[in-house]
């Protein structure tokens, strides 16, 4: 029974995937014409086949209530079966292996950004469209978007809203049926786009390429149409324009629509996260802008202003674009970067990372404790927006942080094994966790010098990273299956 529950769930979020296909496929025959309409037209009709085996398979079985356990199953596999379907134009039209398309994919679908393929410029300009969209549809959750849309889950909508929406602070609902708010949640998401995508186009981008990073700009993703990314454009105006709207990506959407619908626009200075999330950004904008200019990297102030606050919005926010070789910077600003990944965006946003929330109360509970050991009988509470943080989420932190630390250095040593060295097996896992996409070392420019078996750990990595390791975690444990 509950097998069927799961496959009807899944028909959906597969149905939609097939759909998308089905439109890029026009698309690329009417409009794109670039020779790729027919690997999307067969890629559309054997995942619509897939849906609908599913459907077939559990049209009978009501979806009358969802388990937690449903939740968290529906979450893993929408992302995991969505990359691998989403994979098919990828390894039709491409010369890339399976593994790498699948990478490429999941990759896309989790918003990483970490790239196999080279040689973008010349690529089909469809199919780089397809895999812009991949990112933007991403960046709010397939889980979401079902849910938004099917008001038949509205008994057990609110358990795989929570399944799949990140950060410790899960409970709060923007109205009170699920499906209205993830319907506000989506027009915010395409109005940020659309501005997005117009302030690039007068920029100076092309149509096309402001309407393909605006996606992977507002979802956090960082996939670009080319090689050189953000840098092909050589424009500090774009890289500032990239920086607002990698900003309001990665600030909480339930903020958003405080501030959009309920005209509350003091909220974006008042809310804890999101005011320690500009500061951390101004402040380490300046470490960066320090130690360029100490190396002496670029000749003017401008460019050394305008190249360090971009990549640190960039890495903060989990999107990954880059505008310049990082590789001919000081060492240190790697390791700079690969911290500032770790501290991530704000919670209910498209950013990965930690989440700002986590980074506040971690530090106030290490606050807490040293202020402790010098007063062992004073009573001294966290507070998060002047609120009492309760100790299960205390726990529930902390408990967060360490398993991030330990999947790090286990995957890391995991990479290791495969036969990269340590930096680049770092770098490639945090990436990957983050869902930030570029690495340094040997994948500093793309992720071509894996080996299979490295890309299939990176890909849990990033499936592990999106859903905020508990969700799948939580489907290895045997308590997990027992009622």
């Amino acid at each position: 029974m509950r097998l069927k529950i799961l496959l009807k769930l899944l028909s959906i979020p597969l149905a939609w995937v097939g759909f998308v296909q089905f439109i890029f496929a026009w698309l690329n025959v009417f409009y794109f014409r670039d020779g790729t309409g027919a690997h999307f037209f067969f890629s559309s009709a054997l995942v619509f086949l897939v849906a609908i085996s599913f459907w077939a398979f559990s049209r009978n079985v009501p979806l009358t209530k969802i388990y937690p356990q449903d939740g968290l199953l529906f979450a893993t596999f929408t992302w995991l079966l969505a990359g691998l379907c989403s994979a098919i134009p990828i390894y039709l039209v491409t010369d890339v292996s399976w593994t790498d398309a699948t990478f490429e994919s999941i990759s896309a679908m989790t918003t990483t950004g970490a790239t196999i393929l080279v040689g973008l410029d010349d690529m089909p300009i469809g199919f780089l469209m397809y895999r812009q969209f991949l990112q933007w549809l991403g960046g709010l959750g397939v889980v979401i978007f079902v849910v938004a849309v099917l008001p038949m889950l509205n008994v057990g909508g609110m358990r795989l809203l929570v399944a799949e929406t990140p950060g410790p602070v899960k409970d709060e609902k923007i109205v009170p049926r699920v499906g209205y708010a993830t319907r506000y949640l989506w027009l915010i998401y395409v109005s940020i786009t659309t501005f997005c995508a117009l302030s690039y186009w007068l920029a100076g981008m092309s149509a096309y390429d402001a309407i393909a990073h605006s996606f992977t700009t507002v979802s956090t993703g960082g996939f670009s149409t080319h090689d050189a990314s953000m840098g092909y454009f050589d424009s500090q105006l774009i890289l500032y324009i990239a920086n607002v709207f990698m900003i309001l990506g990665a600030i909480s959407f339930n903020l958003h629509y405080r501030v959009i619908f309920k005209n509350q626009w003091n909220q974006y200075w008042q809310d804890e996260e999101t005011r320690v999330f500009i500061h951390l950004i101004a402040a380490i904008s300046i470490i960066l802008i320090i130690i360029l200019t100490i190396s002496a990297n670029y000749d003017t102030l401008s460019e050394r202003v305008a190249q360090s606050i971009f990549h640190i919005v960039s890495f903060m926010t989990s999107t990954g674009y880059g505008a310049t070789d990082l590789s001919a910077w000081p060492v240190a600003t790697g390791l700079l970067l690969v911290f500032t990944s770790y501290l991530g965006g704000c919670a209910g946003s498209t950013a990965g990372g930690n989440k700002i929330v986590r980074d506040i109360i971690t530090f106030k509970i290490i606050r807490q404790q040293l202020f402790l050991l010098s007063h062992p009988h004073a009573v001294k509470a966290v507070r998060y927006q002047k609120q009492l943080v309760g100790s299960d989420v205390l726990s529930a932190v902390m408990a967060f942080m360490l398993l991030a630390a330990t999947m790090s250095l286990v995957l890391t040593i995991a990479l290791m094994a495969t036969g990269l060295d340590f930096w680049s097996s770092f770098t490639a896992v945090s990436a990957c966790l983050n869902v930030l996409g570029p690495g340094f070392g040997e994948v500093g420019s793309n992720f071509i010098p894996v080996t299979d078996a490295g890309i299939w750990i990176l890909n849990f990595a990033m499936l592990l990273g999106r859903l905020e390791y508990f969700t799948i975690i939580a489907l290895l444990l045997p308590s997990f299956w027992q009622r």
